[in-house]
């Protein structure tokens, strides 16, 4: 049996000891890492509720249920930041970067204490995959509020867009990944893909603007 909450109180004790140490933005990223992992572990417990209150079961769960709750919960930690701290956009990006960083970290360790650690090849395909795939839904929802941050209300009704983008996009990989076999294989390589080609455009874009 897995225990999230002493998982989340060792991952969370260093990072804490972290954030009061630190000073400036190095702070505000590793406040942001705290926030993803925190978002992870409460995702877990409105997930089960959600899912007990519809009767879903372990699988429509994982497919219908926590996507929705765990991109909300992700997301959850820089709305606050947007509405308390009125940041520039260029933060943004990356203050939801660290909360996907984090919550793909405490999701993995969780795997890792369920799966063992016996089969490492595995354990590279899922990590690598489970954390592309976080970063980009991550990336998804602030690139929408980055280029509409001009318009109110456009950015408004374009973070939820975005948001139920990045909802999907996480349901079809929790879909393939639940299978076996190709399936799987090809639900862990579509996020490392997406990152490639984000990483390249995002090149382009700065060498261009550069110019």
């Amino acid at each position: 049996m897995i225990f999230i909450e002493n998982i989340y109180i060792c991952l969370a004790a260093p990072i804490l000891i972290a954030v009061l140490c630190l000073r400036g933005k190095r702070r505000g990223h590793v406040l942001f890492l705290f926030g993803g992992i925190t978002a992870c572990f409460l995702s877990s417990y409105v997930t089960t509720w959600v899912a007990g209150s519809i009767q879903a079961d372990k699988l429509s769960a994982t497919i219908e249920v926590a996507p929705f709750v765990e991109e909300l919960m992700k997301f959850a930690p820089v709305l606050f930041y947007l509405m308390v701290m009125k940041p520039k956009k260029e933060e943004i990006a990356e203050r939801i970067l660290m909360v996907s960083v984090g919550f793909a970290t405490l999701e993995n360790v969780c795997f890792l204490m369920m799966d063992g650690s016996d089969h490492l090849l595995h354990l590279l395909i899922r990590g690598f995959g489970a954390g592309a795939m976080h970063v980009v839904c991550g990336t998804i929802v602030s690139a929408g509020i980055v280029w509409l941050w001009e318009n109110h209300w456009l950015r408004n009704v374009g973070t939820v867009g975005l948001l139920a983008v990045a909802i999907t996009y996480h349901g079809v990989y929790n879909t393939l990944v639940s299978q076996t076999g190709a399936p799987a294989i090809i639900g862990y390589l579509i996020p490392l893909l997406t990152t490639v080609i984000v990483v390249v455009i995002r090149s382009l874009v700065s060498k261009k603007a550069l110019q």
